[in-house]
């Protein structure tokens, strides 16, 4: 299923309005939180040879960092504002960037036969994804990643919502980072924790690895502490090429 004209115009909202400093998203922490102990996680099941595809990569921040640890690193986001953001910010570095809809089975096809199996990096993207476009979202990972590739997906649970709620209700409202999450109708946390492992392996996804872990963010609560997402990461391979798990 594509999604809905509503879903992308929130999202063209959101980075249209969203100015190049970093950090000004919530979600855009310093690769130093996010992406590079990931590719920790990642690097021992990759081959670095292959190109790696960051999905939903918003403004670049991880893809650039990304790029410094595989041959090729690509971009790609539905919002074609964010897609502008990360090529203002890219200053050089040999990194590329594409609007692409993840549900647009065969653009997808297209960015594989472009760059043939690949590694995937996704961070948080099936969680705030509408119900009906999830499964093809996984599906699109799958079809990056294909026999060689591995990916790396990360997603909220269910624990994220409590911070979520505890944030939005403290004395003067969400701030304001949040606030704009909010005010675009974008829907942080909204997959059931069991969802995710399940649509990852009906897409044809094995699971190598998994784990607990935190998305931090770029906003604190009241008491000063950051905002930390409850999250789970899997580093997943095509069907057959490694041991089915959850």
């Amino acid at each position: 299923m594509k999604i809905s004209e509503n879903y992308r115009d929130n999202w063209e909202s959101y980075w249209r309005e969203t100015s190049d400093a970093p950090g000004e998203a919530i979600w855009d922490a310093d690769p130093s939180l996010t992406a590079a102990p990931h590719c920790e996680l990642l690097l021992p099941h990759a081959d670095t040879a292959l190109p790696v595809v960051d999905l939903g990569c918003g403004n670049g921040t991880q893809t650039r960092y990304l790029a410094t640890r595989f041959a090729r690193a690509v971009g790609v986001d539905l919002s074609h504002a964010a897609v502008e953001h990360a090529r203002r910010a890219a200053d050089g570095v040999a990194v590329q960037f594409q609007q692409l809809d993840l549900t647009d089975t065969e653009a997808v096809q297209a960015l594989h036969d472009r760059l043939g199996d690949s590694n995937v990096y996704m961070r948080a993207v099936i969680h705030q994804s509408e119900p009906p476009a999830r499964p093809a979202v996984a599906r699109a990972v799958a079809e990056l990643v294909g026999t060689r590739g591995r990916a790396f997906v990360v997603e909220l649970t269910s624990g994220s919502r409590d911070v979520l709620a505890r944030a939005a209700s403290a004395p003067g409202g969400p701030g304001p980072k949040l606030r704009r999450v909010f005010e675009h109708g974008l829907k942080p946390a909204d997959a059931a924790d069991e969802e995710i492992p399940g649509l990852l392996r009906e897409a044809g996804l094995d699971v190598l690895a998994t784990g607990e872990t935190t998305l931090p963010q770029t906003e604190n609560l009241p008491d000063g502490t950051r905002i930390d997402l409850p999250a789970r990461w899997f580093v997943l391979a095509g069907t057959g090429t490694g041991t089915r798990g959850a």
